[in-house]
């Protein structure tokens, strides 16, 4: 885990981009009926857009947030280090999820009058996938790409 400002910049700049990468990907192959070669290369046009935005929410609103929340939850002097990133991930998750989906349908969804029900289908179907993806592969994936970046002595 970061142990300063810098480290925690680098952090959350390979979070980001191993989230938001992944979730425009997903959001894309769900627009067009499954996923094909050409997601991969279509979801970097996205992530010029989506990436700052989820760096910036991350990092000044969702993420103090979550440290804060998950600290009322979990001690972090006395419980296992791995409760201590299970409950800000998923807190994060909480928070990111309905915010990033609320920018999809603003930026790419064209939902006219059925904004908020198109909102709320977009948080649907993104919530499982962030989570899981959060969870399973991104968070322990960054977090041995931290480590060996920022190896402690």
């Amino acid at each position: 885990m970061p142990k300063n400002k810098f480290q925690d910049v680098i952090f959350t700049i390979i979070m980001v981009f191993v989230m938001v990468y992944v979730m425009i990907c997903y959001n894309i192959a769900l627009n067009i009926g499954g996923m094909k070669n050409e997601v991969f290369l279509s979801a970097f046009h996205e992530l010029v857009i989506m990436g700052p935005l989820a760096f910036i929410l991350d990092f000044f609103l969702v993420g103090p947030f979550a440290k804060k929340k998950a600290f009322s939850i979990v001690n972090p002097e006395r419980d296992n280090p791995f409760m201590i990133v299970l409950a800000i991930s998923v807190v994060s998750i909480i928070g990111m999820c309905p915010l990033m989906s609320l920018a999809a349908t603003l930026l790419f969804k064209n939902a006219g009058s059925q904004f908020i029900a198109v909102w709320l289908e977009t948080t649907a179907l993104n919530f499982p996938m962030a989570f899981f993806w959060q969870l399973c592969f991104a968070g322990p994936f960054v977090r041995k790409v931290f480590g060996l970046l920022f190896r402690e002595k």
